[in-house]
């Protein structure tokens, strides 16, 4: 599934969870441009996914048609069959780099990035005896996930551990590390899913 097809199926489900949100609130909600929002609502508009009528305030309201229904579901059924393989591919390498760590010795580690990777890294983390000691995330900080607090990258001066798990997705895996070894952490205790 591409970044387009994600987008579209996105721009469904939050159509259809509200009234009538604008094209503004879409951008802000998908964190993406508003001249995109436009482009792709006028994309599926012209497609017969979408029916405009005009509310009041100079405001338009999206209505699902009959085909853009079937294509939200054709959406959804990939969406599915994308995460699962994502899943399967995600716990067996994680698997993998959990034994290899295992055996190098590794007793504790740190999660960076309190993410969907993460929950899945931390599903096979309890087939080790390798313990979690902390997940950093700077967008996240003081929420709590996996039991766990989620702390501050400064934080990793103070925390003993033997490794650090990148599990961020969506971020420059070279900014995490940079901002990993500026608080002096040696790059030898830092992994990552290839």
């Amino acid at each position: 599934m591409d970044t387009q097809e994600l987008r579209t199926l996105r721009l469904f489900e939050e159509i259809e969870s509200e009234k009538a949100p604008s094209q503004r609130d879409l951008a802000t909600r998908l964190n993406i441009s508003l001249g995109l929002v436009n482009s792709f609502m006028k994309r599926l508009t012209q497609k017969g996914y979408f029916k405009i009528t005009h509310i009041p305030k100079n405001r338009v309201k999206y209505i699902l048609t009959p085909k853009g229904a079937a294509e939200k579901t054709r959406l959804t059924y990939e969406y599915i069959q994308y995460s699962f393989q994502f899943y399967k591919t995600a716990r067996q390498k994680m698997r993998e780099l959990f034994q290899a760590l295992g055996e190098a010795g590794v007793k504790t580690i740190v999660f960076y990035g309190a993410t969907d990777l993460a929950e899945i890294a931390y599903l096979s983390l309890q087939e080790t005896s390798i313990q979690l000691v902390a997940v950093i995330d700077t967008r996240k900080m003081h929420n709590r996930f996996l039991g766990l607090e989620i702390q501050s990258p400064e934080s990793l001066r103070r925390l003993s551990f033997d490794r650090i798990l990148i599990t961020e997705i969506e971020s420059q895996k070279r900014e995490i590390i940079d901002t990993i070894l500026n608080v002096s952490v040696e790059e030898n205790k830092i992994s990552m899913l290839n």
